[in-house]
C-alpha cells in the first residue's frame, strides 16, 4: 500500500441528535478511540477533521493523548473542513483521500483497505462500501482522488453539498465509480451511532463479540446472524435524511 493516503474522519461535539457521542463511553475507552483501534495498521494515515466552534477542545486533547493528527475547520461546510485539513497534511494530486465518520465504531480495517487497494490499483475516481452495496450501515468508507476534492470544493454552492462532502462531487465532473459489493444484503443492520438506541446496539454487539476490537468483518456478520435480537434493539431508528 501507497503511503500517499489520507484517512479524515470528521468528528464533532455538537451532534443534534446525541451531543457528544463520539467521546462515549465504549469498551473503557471512548466511542471515537475504539474506532480508530478498529482500523490497527492504518492509525498513521488518520486525520481527524473536527470543528472551530469552540466545542471540539475534548477531541483535540484525545487526539493529542493518540497522537493522531487533527484539523479544525468549520462545523458546517463540512466540504472546506476536509480539504482544508487534507491540504494542511500535504495532499496533492497523486493523493487518494478516504472518508469516514466518526460514529462508526465497528469500522471494519480490511474492509477499508480494499477501498485503498482498488482505488490505487485503478483507475477509478471514487470507490465506496457502504449500505448502498449491502454491508451494513456504520461500516461505511468512500475514496477518491484528491483532485476531485479540490474541485468539489471550488465550484460546490448548494448548503447540502458543502454539509455532505461526496453528495455533489458528481455535478462537476464525469466520475468512474466502483462499489464493493457485500455479495449479500446486510443493510438492514445497523451500526452506526445517531441516537441512544444505536448505542445500546452497538454496546450489545461488543459484549458478544467478548469486549475487545479484534474481530473481523466475517466474525461481526455471523453474531449478528446468530443474534436477532441484536437487530431488534434500534430497528425502529430512522436514519437522518442528506
Amino acid at each position: 500500500m501507497a503511503n500517499d493516503i489520507q484517512i479524515i474522519i470528521q468528528a464533532r461535539m455538537t451532534s443534534t441528535r446525541l451531543p457528544g457521542k463520539v467521546l462515549l463511553p465504549l469498551l473503557d475507552k471512548t466511542v471515537l478511540e475504539v474506532m480508530i483501534e478498529r482500523l490497527g495498521d492504518l492509525k498513521p494515515f488518520i486525520i481527524i477533521a473536527t470543528t472551530n466552534d469552540g466545542t471540539e477542545q475534548p477531541i483535540v486533547e484525545l487526539c493529542q493523548r493518540l497522537n493522531i493528527r487533527f484539523y479544525k475547520g468549520s462545523t458546517d461546510d463540512v466540504l472546506s473542513r476536509y480539504f482544508e485539513a487534507a491540504t494542511h497534511f500535504g495532499a496533492n494530486n497523486n493523493t487518494n483521500v478516504l472518508r469516514l465518520t466518526s460514529d462508526c465504531p465497528l469500522i471494519d480495517s480490511e474492509l477499508t483497505k480494499s477501498v485503498i487497494d482498488r482505488l490505487q490499483q485503478s483507475s477509478f475516481d471514487m470507490v465506496s462500501v457502504g449500505p448502498h452495496s449491502g454491508f451494513p450501515r456504520g461500516l461505511d468508507c468512500c475514496g477518491f482522488r484528491y483532485s476531485i476534492l479540490k474541485n468539489t470544493h471550488e465550484q460546490a454552492k448548494h448548503r447540502a453539498d458543502r454539509e455532505h462532502v461526496t453528495l455533489g462531487m458528481s455535478k462537476f465532473q464525469d466520475l468512474d465509480c466502483y462499489n464493493i459489493s457485500a455479495k449479500d444484503d446486510l443493510s438492514h443492520y445497523r451500526l452506526t451511532l445517531d441516537e441512544p438506541a444505536d448505542y445500546d446496539a452497538i454496546n450489545a454487539v461488543y459484549k458478544k463479540m467478548g469486549n475487545h476490537t479484534h474481530f473481523s468483518y466475517q466474525e461481526l456478520v455471523s453474531t449478528l446472524k446468530k443474534n436477532p435480537d441484536l437487530y431488534d434493539i434500534n430497528k425502529h431508528v430512522e436514519q437522518k435524511k442528506t
